[in-house]
C-alpha cells in the first residue's frame, strides 16, 4: 500500500481528500505541527506528498524546497491559486505537478496513479525509496548522508554503502567476503586491510554524530552492527 502525506490546513478539504483516498486503499497521513513539516515528512517517509501553497508559518514553496533537499518523492501541489506564475514557481521549487482547487477527485486520483507508475511502478528507473530509517537513524541514499538527532554527516560512497549493508542487517553478522564483494568490483586486487581501514573510518564518522561502539568486529567471521543509540 502506498502512503500519501497530505499538507493541507483547510480541515474540510483535508478530511475530504483523506476519506476519498482511504477508500482506494491508500494510507493517508497528515501534518500535526506546521512548523515541523520536514521533520514529520522524515518520520512518515511517504511515497507521495500533496502540498498546499497557503500554509501557516511558511508557504508551500518553502516546504517543497525543504523536502526536495532530502528526497525525490513526487510532490503534487493542490492550491486555489491559479495564476501561471504560481504554477511556474511550484515546478521551479521542486514540484512535480499542480492541481487547481476546486478539483475533480478523479483528476487527483489519476495524477497520483501516474506519479506512482513513474516513480515506483512500470515506468520507474529505480523503485527504492530515498530514505532508509532504523530506530531514528536516517540514511539519505541519494546524498550519502546519515542523520541522528538532527546531526548530519556526508559519507564517502564506500562508507555509505558499508553502513547501509550493516544497518540493513542489524544484529546479524555480515562476513568480510560479502562486504568486499558488495563494495569492490574485483576483490582479487583488494588488500585485506582495506576493509578494516574503511570500517575504522566509518566508526569515527558515526562518533561525530554521537553513535558509539555500534560496529563490532566478530573475529574470524566479519562485522555486526548493533543498536547502541537511544
Amino acid at each position: 500500500m502506498y502512503k500519501i502525506f497530505v499538507i493541507e490546513d483547510d480541515e474540510k478539504i483535508l478530511n475530504l481528500i483523506k476519506d476519498r483516498l482511504e477508500r482506494y486503499n491508500y494510507i493517508v497521513t497528515t501534518v500535526k505541527d506546521y512548523s515541523n513539516i520536514k521533520g514529520e515528512f522524515i518520520i512518515e517517509n511517504p511515497h507521495i506528498v500533496l502540498l498546499d501553497i497557503n500554509l501557516p508559518n511558511y508557504d508551500g514553496f518553502f516546504w517543497c524546497r525543504e523536502l526536495r533537499s532530502i528526497s525525490k518523492v513526487p510532490i503534487i501541489f493542490i492550491s486555489a491559486r491559479f495564476s501561471d506564475m504560481d504554477q511556474v514557481m511550484a515546478i521551479e521549487n521542486g514540484g512535480d505537478d499542480y492541481i487547481i482547487k476546486p478539483f475533480s477527485f478523479d483528476l487527483l486520483l489519476a495524477k497520483i496513479k501516474g506519479a506512482i507508475r513513474r516513480t515506483y511502478g512500470e515506468y520507474a528507473e529505480n523503485n527504492t525509496k530515498d530514505i532508509y530509517e532504523v530506530d531514528g537513524v536516517y540514511l539519505y541514499k541519494n546524498q550519502s548522508i546519515v542523520e541522528w538527532t538532527g546531526k548530519k554527516i556526508e559519507l564517502s560512497k564506500k562508507e555509505f554503502s558499508l553502513l547501509y549493508i550493516l544497518i540493513s542487517n542489524i544484529n546479524e553478522i555480515v562476513s568480510r567476503e560479502i562486504l568486499l564483494e558488495e563494495l569492490w568490483d574485483d576483490v582479487e586486487f583488494v588488500d585485506d586491510n582495506t576493509l578494516s581501514v574503511n570500517i575504522a573510518r566509518l566508526r569515527k564518522r558515526l562518533e561525530d554524530i554521537g553513535i558509539y561502539d555500534t560496529i563490532q568486529t566478530k573475529r574470524g567471521q566479519g562485522y555486526s552492527m548493533i543498536k547502541t543509540w537511544d
